[in-house]
C-alpha cells in the first residue's frame, strides 16, 4: 500500500492492485495547490468545503458520505461510523464520518474533522489501526495533546497527523503539528516524506509518525 498526503485531510491511498481511494477532498479556497486526483472511491467525511470537493476528482466510481458498511472493490471494506464535529454532541458543527479502511492485511483509519475524544464504542470498532490519520490542529477539530490521547487510545502503530496550519492556511486560527509531536522522540519521527509505502509484513519498520513534504 502506497500512501500520499495531498494536503490539509485528504491523502490518496493506492492499493498494489492499483485501487486507489481519496481522503476528504479539498477545493481551492483552502489555500493548497487543488490535485486533480484519479480515484476509484473518495471518502468524505462531511459536507464541508474542506472536505467533500469531490468534483475536483477524476475516474471516481464510489463516494462513501454516510455511515455503513462497504466494500467498493474485491478485498477492500470500508466501516463508515458518525462522530461529532465538536465538543457538544455536533450542536456547534455537526456531525463527522469515521473511517476503517481493511485492504491487503492492514487497518487504515481517517478520523476526518473529530471534535471531541472517541466513545467507548467508537475505539473498540477502529482499535489497533496500522494507520491513524488524525488532525492535530485544534479550533475545528481536537488540538495535539487530545491527538496524542486519542493516537494512544486506539493503540495506533503509525500516525500521520493532518489539518494543522501549514504555509498554504496560515491566517486559519488552528495550530501546527508541533504540540501532537511533542509525544514522540526524534527517533521514532519521519518527516518531508513524498510517500509512505507499508505492507503487513513491515510495520516494525515504519515510524511512529511522520509528516509529508509540503
Amino acid at each position: 500500500m502506497l500512501i500520499r498526503h495531498i494536503g490539509h485531510a485528504e491523502f490518496l491511498i493506492e492499493t498494489a492492485d492499483g485501487e486507489r481511494i481519496v481522503t476528504d477532498p479539498y477545493d481551492a479556497s483552502c489555500g493548497y495547490p487543488v490535485q486533480h486526483l484519479a480515484a476509484d472511491t473518495v471518502l468524505v467525511s462531511h459536507g464541508h468545503h474542506d472536505h467533500n470537493a469531490v468534483e475536483n476528482l477524476r475516474e471516481v466510481r464510489t463516494v462513501i458520505d454516510k455511515p455503513g458498511i462497504y466494500t467498493p472493490a474485491a478485498g477492500i471494506r470500508v466501516t463508515a461510523l458518525e462522530g461529532d464535529h465538536d465538543d457538544a454532541g455536533g450542536t456547534k458543527r455537526g456531525k463527522t464520518l469515521l473511517f476503517l479502511i481493511e485492504a491487503e492485511g492492514l487497518r487504515v483509519v481517517h478520523l476526518g474533522d473529530l471534535g471531541c475524544m472517541l466513545t467507548d464504542g467508537q475505539a473498540e470498532t477502529l482499535k489497533k489501526p496500522d494507520i491513524l490519520m488524525i488532525p492535530v490542529g485544534g479550533f475545528f477539530t481536537i488540538d495535539g495533546k487530545q491527538a496524542r490521547e486519542t493516537a494512544k487510545q486506539l493503540e495506533a502503530a503509525v500516525v500521520l497527523p493532518m489539518h494543522y496550519k501549514t504555509k498554504y492556511n496560515a491566517e486559519w486560527p488552528i495550530s501546527g503539528p508541533e504540540q501532537f509531536l511533542e509525544g514522540f522522540s526524534d527517533s521514532e519521527i519521519r518527516m518531508d516524506l513524498e510517500a509512505l509505502r507499508i505492507t503487513a509484513g513491515d510495520r516494525a519498520c515504519q515510524p511512529r509518525a511522520a509528516l509529508f513534504r509540503a
